[in-house]
């Protein structure tokens, strides 16, 4: 998700970093340009944001709903980690309905996915998302996009996956990696610690490994986490590619005590 003001600010550092990893990206916005981006029928704002995700799931279901499997949403200062992202998703059938991010509590019965970090939808769960205002069993009653999504997938079934890895530490972060590495003195916490669905770690042990998404990253942070991510290396190191794989040799050796 783009606007006309963030093309030169935000979008086109994206589509210099980690956008080239994905199958395929489309830069949603209000007006056509020679970025590209694809013109939808809405006003700018984050009144209308919820406005903005119907109109774009609208025309990829439209488009492209059998150019992929599944379906990433992301805001124009949002940095993923599309290779760990498709690790995260392989545990899935695209076929069912899924819906994966960062799971939030309040308002929605099951909860919902924070729409800072991203969330992603399954192929099944686009077509329930599209048949759900085709049908009016879903209605734009809230502008806070992410919770009103939610809402929308509680009531056509779609199912929250859990995106935490094998030691449940969280991969989606709706804030820049500051605001989780580094433990707090004791305080009021924050609202995005209480909206949390499972309960929140502070310090290093926050953070997955394998992480997919940070919010609020901006220009050179997004190229600063690129090198970070795919090309500094402690020098001996031997990078641990499948944490499945070590998942089941900690079982094998518990078999044999």
């Amino acid at each position: 998700m783009t606007g006309p003001k963030n093309l030169e600010s935000r979008t086109k550092h994206i589509r210099e970093t980690w956008a080239k990893r994905c199958n395929k990206v489309l830069y949603m916005s209000s007006v056509k340009t020679d970025f590209p981006t694809v013109e939808l029928n809405v006003s700018e704002g984050r009144d209308n944001l919820y406005w903005k995700t119907i109109r774009a799931f609208q025309y990829i279901h439209r488009h492209h709903l059998d150019e992929a499997d599944w379906f990433l949403k992301a805001d124009d200062d949002t940095f993923v980690v599309v290779d760990n992202l498709r690790y995260v998703l392989s545990r899935y059938d695209p076929e069912k309905p899924w819906y994966v991010g960062r799971r939030f509590t309040p308002f929605v019965s099951q909860g919902y996915m924070s729409g800072g970090a991203g969330y992603v939808l399954s192929k099944e769960a686009l077509r329930r998302f599209i048949k759900g205002f085709d049908t009016g069993q879903c209605t734009h009653f809230s502008t806070i996009e992410d919770m009103a999504l939610g809402k929308c997938m509680e009531t056509m079934k779609v199912k929250l996956a859990d995106s935490r890895d094998v030691k449940g530490r969280q991969t989606f972060h709706p804030y820049p990696p500051r605001y989780y590495l580094i433990r707090q003195q004791p305080r009021p916490r924050p609202w995005y610690l209480i909206y949390e669905h499972y309960e929140p770690i502070e310090g290093p042990g926050c953070c997955s490994d394998f992480v997919v998404s940070f919010h609020y990253i901006y220009g050179v942070q997004l190229y600063a986490l690129e090198y970070l991510t795919y090309h500094l290396r402690p020098y001996g190191y031997k990078h641990r590619f499948n944490p499945d794989e070590e998942t089941e040799l900690n079982k094998e050796a518990l078999v044999g005590v």
